[in-house]
């Protein structure tokens, strides 16, 4: 066990020594007698230290980087503060309470060099001291902001990444929060879009559960939002409008819920069909509020429908209202590409729509349902089989498509049971019915 970690019984109380002997120490320091104060505050602190006065000890050592700062001794500022940190028997307290002090003279600090020297110097002595890990995450979070004022965003993005606050115990959950979205940020920026998914995870939503967290919540779902649209997950950009949707601080504000759930109804109908997106659709749905916000409602109905859609028709009726009017804010839809991908959406769910009515259909009419060349219907289809959202065979010398599911043996043999088992069933109630009215005919 290293000697600082060790249990020191006090022996000698130099409390009243120290509360005479700093103020005499910064009398001399404003006197212009910097090493005259530090001899004093020196051998005081062999003293407590010795004396296993901890209390003490910690109030000589912050008064020495005072003294120091106070004397713009930069040289010996820094000196001290490495000299202290490393000399063995020191307790923790102490030095946890000298770095305090020195990472408070951080922001008070203007000479932009001189700021990187303390910071460097703080980083290299906190360096593997958990007892101060919090004060090497502030340092190195304000040294990775001054580069970011320097235009240099991947060094700060890799300083910051240094640090794994997740892991500090003595860090409060805010403040840990806190810092992940700042390194999303940044990985983000970066366009290192991997690392970001990667820290994003670090982050367990139920800590946003509290009404106290709903700016943190915002700063990270908008955070996520960016990130999926890059993927263009665009049900997991809808899921992320949902939650902030739901944030008890943009439901105070009509403004902010209604812009919200247009981009989740919007995002949800622009997202590829699967049992998770028909889920989220039919929750939506149920919402009170999309009454409010009537074109939405509608279009979103129009996909929970089974009937085919006209995409011309659709596009007429709402592009005007789902697009941005003048001097608001622009909607995904303000963008063709988007426009393009709801076209790709409409022809998806027509094409669910005929195999569910159809279980055969000629190529040629099943394209004009969906208003396309035949090349083109023929790949909507493909793909949609490729993806098991619908199960469909072509005959290409006929022209059929056929919806119907093949079926094993195994499967039919279990079906020509089942029906003959409920044959011989209706045989048996109509013997007893025939046998019923014999008997009832006899004794009349």
């Amino acid at each position: 066990m290293a000697e600082e970690d060790r249990m020191v019984k006090m022996e000698v109380d130099y409390s009243e020594t120290v509360a005479s002997t700093v103020p005499e120490c910064e009398t001399l320091v404003a006197n212009g007698k910097l090493n005259e104060a530090l001899e004093k505050l020196f051998v005081l602190e062999k003293q407590t230290r010795m004396a296993g006065d901890a209390i003490s000890n910690s109030k000589v050592l912050v008064c020495v980087v005072s003294c120091c700062y106070k004397a713009d001794d930069w040289p010996l500022l820094k000196e001290n503060l490495t000299t202290l940190c490393k000399k063995r028997g020191h307790f923790k307290l102490a030095v946890t309470k000298m770095v305090q002090r020195a990472c408070e003279m951080v922001p008070e600090v203007t000479d932009k060099t001189r700021k990187l020297e303390l910071i460097e110097v703080l980083r290299t002595v906190t360096e593997g001291k958990i007892y101060v890990e919090n004060e090497r995450a502030r340092v190195t979070k304000t040294l990775a902001e001054i580069h970011e004022k320097d235009d240099e965003l991947e060094k700060a993005a890799k300083i910051l990444q240094e640090l794994q606050v997740e892991t500090f115990g003595s860090m409060d959950k805010k403040e840990k929060v806190e810092f992940i979205l700042e390194q999303m940020r940044l990985c983000f920026e970066t366009k290192d879009y991997i690392r970001t998914s990667i820290i994003s995870k670090k982050i367990s939503t139920k800590y946003f559960d509290s009404k106290e967290t709903d700016e943190l919540k915002l700063r990270y779902y908008r955070q996520m939002i960016a990130l999926n649209l890059h993927h263009k997950d665009y049900l997991a950009v809808s899921k992320n409008y949902y939650e902030i949707y739901t944030t008890p601080a943009v439901k105070e504000n009509d403004d902010q819920w209604k812009e919200a759930l247009q981009r989740v109804v919007i995002f949800l109908i622009l997202s590829e069909y699967d049992n998770e997106q028909s889920d989220m659709l039919a929750r939506v749905k149920t919402d009170n509020n999309l009454s409010k916000i009537p074109y939405y409602q509608n279009v979103l109905t129009c996909f929970d429908t089974a009937e085919l859609l006209n995409w011309t028709i659709l596009k007429d009726v709402y592009s005007s209202h789902l697009k941005s009017k003048a001097g608001q804010a622009t909607t995904p839809l303000d963008t063709e590409g988007n426009w393009e991908v709801l076209r790709k959406r409409v022809v998806e769910h027509n094409i669910r729509v005929i195999a569910k009515y159809y279980t055969r259909i000629s190529l040629s009419h099943f394209a004009k349902l969906l208003h396309l060349e035949l090349k083109e219907a023929e790949d909507m289809l493909c793909k949609q089989v490729v993806k098991g959202t619908v199960t469909a065979k072509i005959d290409r010398l006929d022209g059929i498509i056929n919806f119907s599911k093949a079926r094993d043996t195994e499967e039919i043999l279990n079906s020509w049971s089942g029906n003959l088992n409920s044959v011989m069933n209706l045989i048996g109630n109509c013997n007893h019915l025939i046998t019923k009215e014999r008997m009832v005919h006899q004794v009349n």
